[in-house]
C-alpha cells in the first residue's frame, strides 16, 4: 500500500504503519481509521482496494510530506527574516521554547540516530595568572 509516495509497512498494524507518513502521527492515524470505520489492528495486506482508496483520500486531505516540510521551512524562514528571538535561536541551533541551556545544552542533535556533536563551551572568563 502506497500513500503520497510512501510505502506503508505490511508487517505492522495499520495504525502504526500510517505513522511512516510525515505529518501523520498515532493520534491522527487512529482518528482517520475510526472515522472510516476500519479496525486499527488490521494489517495493510488485509485491506480491500476500496478501503485503501478511502484511507488514501482521507490522508491526502491533510498537509503531509513535502508540502508540510516546505510550510515548516517557510515559517522558520519568516521568523528569521523578521528578526524575532525564535528565528535567531533557530539560526543558532539553540533551544527556543524557554528551556534551560545552562546544563542541558551540551550536545547538538544533528538528525535522528546521528552522532551528537558536543558544543564548545566557554570556560570561566577569569584570566589565569602564571605563578613564578
Amino acid at each position: 500500500m502506497r500513500i503520497a509516495g510512501i510505502t506503508i509497512p505490511d508487517n505492522k498494524r495499520l495504525e502504526y504503519g500510517l505513522t511512516a507518513i510525515y505529518g501523520v502521527g498515532l493520534s491522527r492515524a487512529q482518528s482517520i481509521l475510526k472515522k472510516l470505520g476500519v479496525d486499527t489492528g488490521v494489517k495493510p495486506t488485509e485491506l480491500d482496494t476500496d478501503t485503501e482508496a478511502k484511507i488514501r483520500a482521507e490522508i491526502e486531505s491533510f498537509t503531509i510530506e513535502g508540502d508540510l516540510k516546505r510550510e515548516k521551512a517557510a515559517n522558520i524562514k519568516r521568523l528569521k527574516d523578521i528578526g524575532s528571538r525564535r528565528g535567531d535561536r533557530h539560526s543558532r541551533g539553540m533551544k527556543l521554547r524557554g528551556q534551560t541551556t545552562k546544563t542541558n545544552n551540551r550536545t547538538v542533535p544533528s538528525g535522528i540516530h546521528a552522532a551528537h556533536k558536543a558544543r564548545k563551551t566557554m570556560t570561566s572568563g577569569k584570566v589565569k595568572v602564571e605563578k613564578k
